[in-house]
């Protein structure tokens, strides 16, 4: 069950008449990433939260507590704040990779251009991407499948992390790479990260960050579908 504060992001949402879609841009989050908040499965971020209360003028007090008027403004003043989010580019050629046959994310992301794609992928009003790939494996079953393809733009600071939003990762696993796409959440170990997968089966783990090779935030998804 959603914790209250999750319950009352919800209740912003709807109050607003936005989907998951444009509430999630508005936030600068992912879908999935505001699925889990508003489920009560992921914490709201300071960040988040100083989105909602500075730019959607929500009242703080309500937010934490319940307590008051849902706004300090009326709602339709959102809409001045949306320019903020993460700008759209009309047209872009996304070269989609076969991780299989390159040498990991670590070379690919160091130099790109000696990798060939085995494709471009052409989708307009995207968010700038470096990249695309095919998701191997079922931990964030059923958002993804096996095969389905991720559009990612690389990450090289830590302290851009967006908590509870999925990306992909690179991990050193005695001295092999794991290659993985998961939500990260804070963890209560010193120097570590909290993996979190969609797929219930799957347990949440919790890595080092000096493990971590190679990051790069989720953008985009492509479901892949067979006919048989």
């Amino acid at each position: 069950m959603a914790d209250n504060k999750g319950q009352r992001v919800k209740a912003v949402r709807k109050e607003l008449g936005l989907t998951q879609d444009l509430f999630a841009k508005t936030l600068g989050v992912g879908k999935s990433a505001l699925s889990m908040i508003e489920t009560g499965k992921s914490a709201l971020s300071e960040r988040n939260k100083n989105i909602l209360v500075q730019e959607l003028n929500v009242n703080p007090d309500w937010l934490d507590t319940g307590k008051g008027e849902m706004f300090n403004a009326p709602k339709d003043e959102w809409q001045k704040f949306t320019k903020r989010t993460d700008n759209s580019i009309p047209y872009q050629s996304v070269p989609l990779y076969n991780i299989e046959g390159t040498a990991g994310l670590v070379p690919l992301f160091l130099e790109p251009t000696k990798v060939k794609p085995v494709d471009y992928i052409h989708i307009p009003n995207l968010p700038k991407c470096d990249g695309a790939i095919y998701v191997v494996g079922d931990s964030m079953y059923p958002l993804l499948k096996s095969g389905d393809i991720v559009l990612y733009k690389q990450m090289n600071d830590w302290n851009n992390i967006f908590w509870g939003d999925m990306y992909l990762l690179s991990i050193d696993l005695e001295g092999e790479e794991y290659i993985t796409v998961k939500y990260i959440q804070k963890s209560e170990r010193p120097g570590c990260i909290k993996l979190v997968s969609q797929n219930p089966h799957h347990a949440d783990k919790d890595i080092e960050i000096e493990r971590i090779r190679a990051l790069a935030f989720i953008k985009a998804s492509i479901r892949m579908n067979s006919i048989k």
